[in-house]
């Protein structure tokens, strides 16, 4: 539901915090913004700029709203299996998908394949990478993170078998994010721009600043698109060998931590979506709810209020540090009972408890105006990196 907070900020959320509202009203104060910040649903307190947010900014580009995790996105096949022909025991595909997609803090695969030194070679960020950092990226390709990246097992109202992850650019995309952020706060402070927020530094377009951070992220973008499609030709070969049968009949793949220049009305900006996807009319976009409730596959309905776009997920309610000091293991436990998970893992991803996110389907509720639901997915199992 479409809420005027003022002439500089419109909000999606009928679930929202006042230091949500706060830090939006800074972003949306800062001069290089075009027109009015919009915040989607799932919209809570991020780094600098609001999670769940899109920003619309003439000539500039703020780093820390892209985010670190850049390109952090969505990706969703379907098959054309359904739950008929499924095993009973779904464990054993667990421990298959573990094994071919390592997921975690800084895990890698011990082989570095083809594909990500053909990847590595095609794609060259702006800054010269050490030879370090270039193993480091290599042996990342293909590998899940931590925290809320997941790949999924579902089923859709039909009992279709969908098979959902959620990922980002890895540590290299991290270093790089950081760097940049740390190269606009220096900028803004030698210039004396005096912001609200020294993390809502920016460049401006036309300096070396500007365009090497344009091409690293760009490059980032990359790197996290094909770090999914790599993960989830990995995990298809593992479900459909143990299901013994499968065909792919859909993929999609999009970004929801990006910038990129769009033309909206008679104006060329740069669309920055912080925890949000491009949902203009004919884009499909992939919206997760929290571990164990429900995922949607949507179509985008081109609402110029929102600059196309709309939430990317159910989004948090509770920080990590707060969720696990409410909630235990044995909770977990109980809201994720019928399902195929990490259970032994539960202590790890207590902040990951459902109960510490909003409700997907208020959020979805909230956004009507937005997208439209095309299918709608429950989870049978989830893969989380710890």
């Amino acid at each position: 539901m479409r809420t005027v907070i003022n002439d500089r900020l419109i909000s999606w959320a009928s679930d929202i915090e006042d230091g949500t509202l706060r830090q939006a009203e800074k972003t949306a104060r800062l001069p290089i913004v075009a027109g009015h910040v919009a915040l989607m649903p799932d919209a809570h307190v991020g780094l600098g700029a609001t999670v769940g947010s899109v920003i619309p900014t003439a000539g500039a580009v703020i780093p820390a709203a892209v985010g670190v995790d850049i390109g952090c996105g969505m990706i969703a096949a379907e098959l054309d299996v359904t739950a008929d022909r499924l095993p009973d025991n779904l464990e054993p595909l667990l421990g298959r998908v573990a094994r071919a997609v390592p997921a975690g803090m800084g895990k890698g695969h011990s082989d570095v394949g083809r594909r990500a030194d053909r990847f590595l070679a095609d794609h060259r960020p702006a800054t010269e990478l050490s030879g370090k950092q270039v193993a480091t990226a290599a042996k990342q390709f293909g590998t899940l993170g931590s925290g809320n990246h997941f790949i999924e097992v579902c089923l859709d109202e039909r009992d279709v078998v969908w098979v959902v992850l959620h990922s980002g650019s890895r540590g290299i995309g991290n270093q790089l994010a950081q760097m940049h952020i740390s190269a606009a706060r220096r900028l803004a402070a030698d210039l004396e721009l005096r912001l609200e927020d020294p993390d809502l530094a920016f460049f401006l377009e036309g300096t070396p600043e500007f365009d090497a951070y344009i091409a690293d992220m760009l490059w980032a973008q990359d790197y996290a698109r094909a770090n999914r499609d790599q993960m989830m030709d990995r995990t298809l070969r593992e479900v459909m060998t143990f299901i013994g049968t499968g065909r792919e009949t859909t993929r999609i793949n999009c970004h929801h931590n990006f910038t990129q220049r769009e033309r909206h009305g008679e104006s060329d900006l740069w669309i920055t979506r912080k925890g949000a996807i491009k949902a203009d009319v004919g884009d499909l976009g992939i919206i997760p709810g929290s571990m164990g409730t429900r995922s949607y596959i949507v179509a985008g309905l081109g609402n110029a209020d929102s600059w196309t776009s709309c939430s990317h997920g159910a989004g948090r309610r509770l920080s990590r540090t707060a969720a696990k000091k409410q909630y235990t293991a044995a909770d977990l436990q109980r809201k994720m009972a019928g399902k195929v998970w990490l259970s032994d893992r539960a202590a790890a991803l207590v902040d990951e408890i459902p109960s510490a996110y909003k409700n997907i389907d208020q959020v979805m509720a909230d956004q009507a105006d937005l997208v439209e639901v095309r299918h709608t997915l429950r989870q049978i199992l989830n893969y989380k990196g710890t």
